[in-house]
């Protein structure tokens, strides 16, 4: 038999520098790889320069137009004083291509992590965010795609039970919780929401706090949705404090960008989403080499255990009522 081989494992250093100096930039050699897995970053050090960061697209993710998309949405951003880490131009052209490799080069920025319970931090993101969103709000993306139902929790739940995941003894547990999860919040993403160009991802790993302000870094999984996909994930801990953090984010986010408080109902479905979509993001990542080296509790009898727990105290949490605003 044959054995597969994943593409990443064509991307050894010599081929990463050797994209790199394709732009006609010359490497001194130096490269360290940084923490990521669904696509290959690395700091790679440049002759009489600054060290830059080039991303390598996980091939068949993303096509062409999507990151071009995504690319320009950025340096819109970034053309409008908003603090993001934006995409290097080579010739006009920010997707790069060699070796059989679609790749793009940013500047390195440095930084520590967000403080989630900072509240001067929390609103100084919400500014952020409202600003990214009053831009992101003047036109819709084209290619890139839209948060849904089918996408983030339907599609999720169909390739984990399709496939040979789950032990026996889970199977008819994770299909029950997910079945009732999805009827539950079906209606809910049903309406009419307005939607817009938003960054998609926004938990505190993809902050940087530079200069006494957030960076924004990046946007490859920006997409069409509503505007609390960009706001849940900066809130936790027990209703209280999540009022609070919710306030203090808004608190800035309204000075640029108004918010409709009836996309607070979509919290803590989009919880459910977040937590059945990542689960299938690890099933379909699995035969990538790094998964099980960096995910090693994955696909183990515990983890689904864990994982089905997790649900049903999710299921539990859309029986509550809805956040409400506080302060604002």
């Amino acid at each position: 038999m044959t054995q597969s081989h994943h593409p990443y494992e064509a991307l050894t250093p010599d081929v990463v520098i050797d994209c790199v100096e394709s732009t006609g930039l010359i490497s001194d050699a130096r490269i360290f790889p940084l923490n990521s897995y669904e696509n290959r970053v690395y700091q790679v050090g440049i002759e009489g320069a600054e060290p830059l960061i080039a991303k390598f697209y996980r091939p068949g993710r993303w096509s062409d137009e999507q990151i071009q998309e995504e690319h320009r949405f950025t340096l819109e951003l970034a053309e409008a004083e908003i603090p993001v880490v934006a995409p290097m131009q080579f010739d006009g052209h920010t997707l790069l291509e060699s070796a059989g490799f679609r790749f793009a080069l940013f500047p390195r920025r440095g930084g520590r992590q967000l403080e989630l319970d900072n509240f001067d931090h929390l609103e100084q993101v919400g500014t952020m965010l409202g600003r990214i969103h009053a831009v992101g709000g003047a036109k819709p993306f084209i290619h890139r795609p839209t948060l849904t139902l089918k996408h983030f929790a339907i599609d999720s739940r169909e390739f984990i039970l399709d496939g040979d995941f789950l032990p026996r003894e889970n199977r008819e547990a994770y299909a029950s919780v997910t079945g009732h999860i999805i009827e539950q919040v079906a209606p809910l993403f049903e309406r009419d929401w307005d939607l817009l160009r938003l960054h998609g991802d926004c938990h505190s790993g993809n902050f940087l706090w530079r200069d006494e302000t957030p960076w924004f870094v990046d946007l490859d999984d920006c997409l069409m949705g509503p505007a609390i996909q960009d706001i849940w994930m900066l809130i936790s801990g027990n209703r209280a404090e999540q009022t609070a953090y919710l306030d203090a984010v808004l608190e800035g986010y309204e000075t640029f960008y108004s918010f409709d408080p009836q996309q607070l109902q979509l919290v803590e479905p989009l919880r459910c989403l977040r937590q059945m979509h990542h689960a299938a993001w690890l099933a379909r990542r699995w035969q990538d080499p790094a998964f099980p080296q960096a995910f090693p509790w994955f696909n183990t009898p515990r983890y689904w255990a864990e994982h089905i727990l997790a649900l049903r105290e999710q299921q539990s949490a859309l029986l509550e009522p809805p956040l409400t605003l506080g302060a604002v």
